[in-house]
This record gives C-alpha cells, structure tokens and sequence, in this order.
C-alpha cells in the first residue's frame, strides 16, 4: 500500500518545534513497532467483523436489496438475521411462525443441504421438510470467507509484514505495526536515523502534527484525564494510520465482493474485538490509548474474550458485579486470593485494557468435520453407511478446494465418532499415503471404523455421526524426502518419492505407518507459516 495519502494534518515547521516537549515514546519503541512487538505501546491491532455474515452471502448470491429483510434458516430455526430485519425485534431465539408475523415482508432462505447421491451441496427449496434425509452445508459460507481473506491479503502488503488472523468465518484479526512503522519512517525522516548518543531509550521528537483527520470512524471519547486540546502523540498517529489501512481493506472488500463489515482499531486484540462490535453495520470504531478507560468501563466485563462462560460466571459470583468500571476498584491482591494467582492476575490487568496476545497469521486449516445428528436416531448398519458416504462426498469436496488433488496439502488421518446414548465412541485410522485421496479410499477406511464400532457392540440407536481428517501436512513440493537431501534443482523435485503403496483399508495400529517415514513427511514448525489464502 502507498504511503502517500494525506493521513495527517501538519503544523508547518518552525523553529518552535524544535523546543517542544519529548514524545513520550522512545526509539527503543519505534523499533519494537516494527518487530511486531506485543508488549509495544504504539502497536496497532484491528479487528474487522463481517456484518450478519451468512445473509449477506444469500442477499449477494440472490442479487437481494440490502434494505430487504432476510434471514437464514437451518430446518425450523433461524441462524441469521440481516440489519433490515432486526428493525422489526427479529432475533434468533424465535421461531420461523413469529418471525413472519412480525416481518411479513422477511425473505427466508434455507442453508445448503447435502443429500445421498448429491456430488455437491445444493439449495433445495423444501429442505426444512427432510432433516431425516438430509445433512446441513455450509461450504458456501467457507468459500466466502476463503475470497474475502484472499482479498484482505491482497490490498495488505506481502508477508512478513502482512499479518492476518482468520479468528471464524466472519472475522480476522490485522497486526497493522510493521507496516504502519514502515509509513512513519518514510513520512517522518526525523525518526528514522539512528537514536541520539545510539541510545534506544531517548525519546523521541513529538510528531509535527497539531490536528489529526479521523474522517468518518467512529472516536471513542477520551478518559476524565485527558483532552483534545492536547497535542497528538505518536501512538495517536500509529492508530490514526491504522484507521487508515482499515478503511482502504474495508472498501475493498465492499467494491469486490460486495460485503460491508464492521472494524475495531486499538492497541491490542481484545480491544480491537470489542471496537468492532460498538457501531454496526458498516462502520470503525477507533480506541486510542487515552480513551481506554472510558471505551471499557462502559461494558460487563462478561462480553471481553475469555471473561465469558464459567470464568465471567465465577468472577460474577465472588464480587457480585458484571461491571468492568465496579471491578476496577477491587485490588490485585483481592483478585487473586479469590481467583487465584495466575487468573486474578490476567483478570486486573485485562479489565484495565493489558492484553500481549499475538495476532497468529497461520491461516491453514487444521482439520474438516461432517457430522449428522439424527432425529429420529438410525438404527441399521446400512442407514450408517448411507450417511458416511454423505460425509465423504462434503469432506472431499473441500479437501479438493484445499489443493488436495494437485498435492499441495492432505490429511494424515481420519477419524470417527459415533454416539449411543450417553457413549461417545471413536476410531481412528491413517490415511495411506501411497496414493491420492479419493472418495472411494476415505469411504473405505469410513466403512473400516464403522465395522470396528459395531463389532464392539451397542451400536443403535445412534443419535450422532462425525467424520472428520486432521494432522494436514504439505505435499512433496515444500516436504521432500530423503532424495531431496541428495540431489539438488528441478532434478531432485522430479525423483522425489511418493510413498509405498499400501493395502486397501488403513489399520488403526499406528505401526502399519512406519515412524521413519511419518517424520520424513513432517515439514515441522514451518508448514504453519505458508502463505494460504483458502482455509476452510
């Protein structure tokens, strides 16, 4: 991205400026920016949240009007709902009967369904009717989502600066300080020379900037303390850059594919996250450092990430509040001997807006579940394996989306689980690597584990299937084998080995997989750290 938009407003530059107050931050700082550095204090950390995801796929598969109502529906529920809809007191804890006679004008469109002897998922118009025969896709959302990071990488410039997150389906997270900490230096020559007397503690010259631009974002006020008549510093430059960035990925994604999103820009990921959810749709919200206190004492401290669930519950009980700005005052000490060391720790500085957690920019896949829940339960071997070829087709379908047919990643096993009652059982089997994947090999190996569930007995009625594959290694051409090692250049890519042919079905003993031969085929760390635009 170019460096060369007006950001900023400028004082021009006078001999005053030059007698002006040190910044607060140092050089040792600014270098900390550009190594992506957690702890930094002018880090900068987006979040950026599509807007009702799955209705806006339908809306812009469908070529609907973004102010018509819309909702998604999964068999009799509904799992999302559009902003137009939402005005009408639409949520997803109603029932499809209440929605319509709330919204008479809601358009309602079932999720894609795969059903025995599909080569694809598809959209069936009396889905809802046939939750027996038929299992739920949400490959059309992954496939979104998959082009939507494909474009967010592509405005952001090539890695290692460019660090993106995907977080879910709807949502990635944006390291912006390397390349912001490339802007500065550019920007600001009277940064980017070595630090005074070589000293990476001196501070650094304040930014000649008296009025900074925040266009049409979303500011959070600033804490009691502080004011806006206050001189900028250059963590508000940082962020004011990152507004920036954001805005140019935001427009991009809306003129491409035609989704908006919603954004959060602060210094860390938990604030950003709470950002991005404070003015929806289609809007940022900018968090400075000086406007901390202020932005999270208006939230329970139950909506911050991992303040959730059973901890928020326990905090909750023990200090009979769900109020960030009313925990503030319990000390440290307090916190702890209630909470624990380490968790009261975390819990006082968290509330305070400390969070170190990195942005991780591997964006491979780990693994692909397809699984049934079966209303009725299924009672026979024969419905079993009608829904394990489902299962496969879903999985191979995105096994194919994920490179597998050229070699460029695949999975080591498959595994499957099977639930009777209250017992959930499983299996796992690897997959041999012989040969390519196909929908043949992973239904025998499927039908292989079923037998194996079976044969122990207590099989039916079976209320739950999941298949899943896991343990994705990269192919041949990043994972040599041991003729890599000894021939070198295109020869060597020529004569690599693909593996010894193995029989039929795999075993579940490990042992049939020699342990030499697994360990050639690990890349190791490094496989996390490809470049992947397509994960699932």
């Amino acid at each position: 991205m170019s460096s060369s938009q007006p950001f900023l407003v400028s004082s021009p530059i006078s001999p005053a400026a030059g007698r002006r107050r040190k910044s607060r931050f140092t050089y040792k700082h600014l270098t900390q920016l550009g190594n992506s550095s957690t702890t930094c204090p002018l880090r900068v950390i987006a979040h950026i949240d599509l807007d009702a995801f799955y209705t806006q796929c339908e809306g812009v598969r469908l070529g609907i009007a973004e102010d018509q109502p819309l909702a998604v529906q999964q068999w009799q529920g509904l799992i999302a709902i559009n902003y137009p809809a939402r005005k009408f007191g639409l949520n997803r804890h109603i029932n499809i009967a209440e929605a319509k006679k709330l919204c008479p004008n809601l358009i309602i469109q079932h999720v894609a369904t795969w059903k025995e002897g599909d080569e694809k998922w598809a959209y069936h118009k009396d889905a809802f009717a046939h939750i027996a025969t038929h299992k739920v896709s949400l490959d059309p959302y992954r496939l979104e989502s998959r082009r939507i990071l494909a474009c967010i990488n592509d405005v952001l410039p090539a890695p290692p600066i460019q660090r993106v997150e995907k977080a879910s389906v709807d949502e990635v997270f944006l390291d912006l300080s390397a390349q912001i900490h490339s802007i500065l230096l550019e920007r600001y020559p009277e940064i980017s020379g070595p630090a005074p007397y070589d000293d990476p503690t001196e501070f650094l010259p304040r930014p000649p900037t008296t009025a900074l631009d925040w266009n049409t974002d979303a500011l959070v006020d600033l804490d009691v303390s502080e004011t806006e008549d206050d001189d900028p510093d250059w963590d508000d430059v940082a962020i004011l850059l990152g507004s920036e960035i954001v805005r140019l990925v935001r427009a991009a994604i809306r003129e491409r594919l035609k989704y908006t999103c919603s954004a959060g820009i602060a210094r860390n990921k938990m604030i950003a996250k709470l950002g991005s959810g404070h003015k929806k749709p289609n809007q940022q919200t900018i968090v400075r450092n000086r406007a901390i206190q202020h932005f999270l004492g208006e939230f329970k401290f139950t909506k911050i990430r991992n303040l959730g669930g059973k901890l928020g519950d326990e905090v909750v009980s023990r200090f009979a509040t769900d109020e960030v700005k009313e925990l503030l005052s319990v000390p440290i000490e307090q916190l702890k001997s209630k909470l624990g060391d380490d968790t009261g720790t975390w819990v006082y500085y968290i509330i305070r807006g400390e969070d170190s957690s990195e942005v991780n920019a591997r964006t491979q896949i780990k693994s692909m579940l397809s699984a049934k829940s079966f209303r009725p339960t299924i009672n026979t071997s024969e419905q079993a394996v009608r829904w394990l070829r489902i299962f496969v087709a879903d999985v191979m379908s995105r096994l194919v989306e994920e490179g597998v047919l050229e070699n460029k990643r695949r999975p080591k096993t498959l595994n499957l689980h099977h639930r009777q009652g209250a017992q959930m059982r499983s299996r796992q089997a690897p997959i041999p690597t012989g040969r390519p994947i196909d929908e043949s090999m992973l239904f025998d190996i499927a039908k292989n584990l079923l037998g194996q569930i079976v044969v122990d007995g207590r099989a039916w009625p079976c209320s739950n299937l999941q298949l899943s594959v896991g343990g994705f290694e990269d192919g041949p051409t990043s994972n040599r084998g041991i003729g890599g090692f000894l021939i070198r250049g295109e020869e060597a890519k020529a004569m690599m080995p693909s593996g010894r042919d193995t029989d039929g079905v795999a075993s579940t003993n490990d042992d049939e997989l020699p342990e030499k031969r697994r360990r050639l085929n690990d890349g190791g760390i490094q496989n996390f750290f490809q470049k992947e635009g397509n994960k699932s």
